[in-house]
């Protein structure tokens, strides 16, 4: 038996999952906590059950060590499942990577550079990467990039209308995220139908506490909502999402708010938290139950929000075949895909009642057999497509 180690690196935690090469099955996931801080903890579960530790974990290569210990006590044994690559997401590929990576010196230089545009993430994926490496040095590791599906967006889709030569300088323009769920699922709602992915036209809505929508066509992204950064586009749990450029302006200017203080509006409290004082959907939910009217606000500007987008993108695509919900919102909210979906019968959209609130982990059809559009629940998963990408990068493609 061979094995992929699927890494997510932040900057103070460490997200594994190991995956079976051959049957893709998870044979264990854990996660590495407060990496930095006085005491870090980590969380292994594997074949025999759930084990935690608290110990200090001063940085990213001591948290790859106390996990290698508890795969060793607590299993499943590496030696038993060697590696054949460990996979890495990375959130920036900016436009030049467009397909798994094996990492290189020159590939780590690149995610360095392309930091201004992810500050967040890509230098904490680079930390993960680099400490992997140290851990597991005769192995290929691989870089999975979150913009990549979307390098298929046409100019038109991709170009921001502002000075190009500003533009082209400061890398600006349309990348989009979310690409290896999108994918993931775009590719297995074809298969859960039984039909070639390269005749559909879909639009894939991935709907957590981050969330973007997708209009792919045969396989190919050719729209997104999410941005230079993910900060464009829907409303999402703590961020924004589309907003006039002008409000930012005017901020500076009456409210005296800086750069930092307008980025931390924008990504940290607003969206969800800043229109109901909540960021999570379920008590967002619970709230606008009991009456409270921001709650209330918050959960119909999120609706309005993915309503406007699926008839933007049924408009792009020329039709629409299948429209999938997917990630923690769009898989377990039965009510906020009615409340998005509600009167656009006009787009041959109805859903079956029924099937919609009916709860499962499993894929399925919500919609009503006489519905012109399929409409799908597709539980994502992102470790399995960074898995099978990684594998494929290793293995030349093939």
């Amino acid at each position: 038996m061979s094995a992929v180690l699927v890494v997510n690196s932040g900057s103070s935690s460490l997200k594994y999952q190991l995956i079976d090469a051959a049957s893709e099955e998870a044979l264990a996931s854990g996660l590495v906590e407060r990496i930095g801080e006085e005491s870090g903890h980590i969380r292994h579960r594997g074949p025999g059950g759930t084990a935690e530790r608290s110990l200090p974990i001063p940085d990213h290569t001591a948290g790859f060590r106390a996990m290698l210990e508890l795969f060793a006590s607590e299993g499943p044994s590496l030696e038993e499942n060697p590696l054949v690559a460990v996979g890495h997401r990375v959130v920036h590929g900016g436009k030049r990577f467009f397909e798994p990576t094996i990492v290189t010196p020159l590939v780590e230089i690149n995610i360095e550079d392309l930091s201004d545009l992810a500050p967040l993430h890509n230098p904490a994926n680079l930390q993960g990467i680099r400490a992997a490496k140290t851990a597991f040095p005769e192995v290929p590791h691989v870089a999975v990039f979150d913009t990549a599906f979307h390098q298929t967006l046409p100019p038109a889709a991709y170009t921001y209308a502002i000075d190009a030569d500003l533009a082209e300088k400061h890398r600006v323009r349309r990348y989009g995220f979310h690409g290896t769920s999108h994918k993931f699922v775009s590719e297995a709602a074809a298969d859960f139908l039984g039909r070639p992915l390269g005749e559909l036209k879909q639009i894939v809505l991935h709907l957590g506490n981050g969330a973007s929508a997708c209009a792919v066509d045969g396989g190919r992204s050719v729209e997104t909502s999410m941005g230079m950064t993910p900060l464009e586009g829907l409303v999402m749990g703590t961020r924004s999402g589309d907003l006039d450029p002008a409000v930012l302006l005017h901020l500076s200017r009456r409210a005296g708010l800086d750069t930092d203080a307008l980025d931390e509006l924008l990504n940290r409290r607003s969206g969800l938290l800043g229109l109901a004082g909540r960021g999570d959907m379920r008590d967002v939910r619970r709230a606008a139950d009991g009456g409270d009217p921001a709650a209330r606000l918050a959960l119909d500007a999120v609706a309005h929000r993915i309503k406007h987008y699926i008839g933007a993108y049924t408009a792009l695509l020329g039709g629409l075949d299948v429209l999938v919900f997917t990630a923690g919102v769009g898989e377990n909210d039965a009510r906020l895909r009615a409340e998005a979906l509600e009167g656009l019968g006009i787009l041959g959209l109805r859903l079956d009642q029924e099937r919609n609130a009916s709860p499962s982990g499993e894929a399925r059809v919500i919609s009503s057999d006489d519905s012109a559009v399929t409409v799908l629940v597709i539980p994502t998963n992102e470790e399995l497509e960074i898995a099978r990408q990684a594998v494929q990068a290793v293995s030349g493609g093939n």
